[in-house]
């Protein structure tokens, strides 16, 4: 009778310590999330104030460009501009649960849209990460050469290629006869 007394003990207490680990992950999440919409909010919020800056020099080209007398490329310019702004206004006075939502709704009515849009965005992110990678690559070489940034004086040194390879020569192979 004891044992079972025992065994209903551990079982409450392994019980107890799953609960607390349950609400522990709950709250961690919680607060992960807090931290994404703040960050989400932080970085709209200066996207927007980019994307205005941005409408407001389109805006002085389209200026330029009607000096000029060049109308049409003006009023394309005014047009961009006030798409620009438009998009900046929303992205400073939307919070993260809005733009999250407003693309689940756009993710919902034109799925193609989205789906495009992200292949986009994948595409300019390869491009970036492969011309900062080629810039990385460039600077550690300068280094290498230099010895900048490597923490001691490196001398440049010459590398040779490696020996070749020797060539395997065919077995001799003795008759059958001969080990009998």
């Amino acid at each position: 009778m004891e044992q079972s007394g025992a065994a209903d003990q551990a079982k409450e207490k392994v019980g107890q310590a799953g609960a607390q680990a349950q609400e522990k992950a709950q709250q961690a999440a919680g607060q992960a999330k807090g931290r994404l919409r703040e960050q989400v909010d932080q970085r709209s919020t200066q996207a927007g104030e980019q994307l205005s800056s941005t409408a407001g020099d389109v805006r002085t080209v389209g200026e330029e460009l009607r000096k000029q007398g060049k109308d049409k490329p003006a009023q394309l310019a005014d047009q961009a501009a006030e798409r620009v702004e438009r998009l900046g206004g929303y992205l400073e006075g939307s919070d993260a649960d809005r733009i999250l939502g407003d693309l689940e709704d756009l993710g919902r009515k034109q799925p193609w849209a989205v789906a495009a849009g992200g292949v986009a965005l994948g595409f300019l992110a390869s491009r970036f990460l492969k011309a900062s990678s080629e810039k990385r690559y460039q600077s550690s070489q300068d280094g290498d050469e230099t010895g900048e940034g490597l923490g001691y004086d490196a001398a440049p040194r010459e590398i040779t290629p490696p020996a070749p390879a020797p060539v395997a020569q065919p077995a001799q192979v003795e008759p059958l006869g001969r080990r009998l």
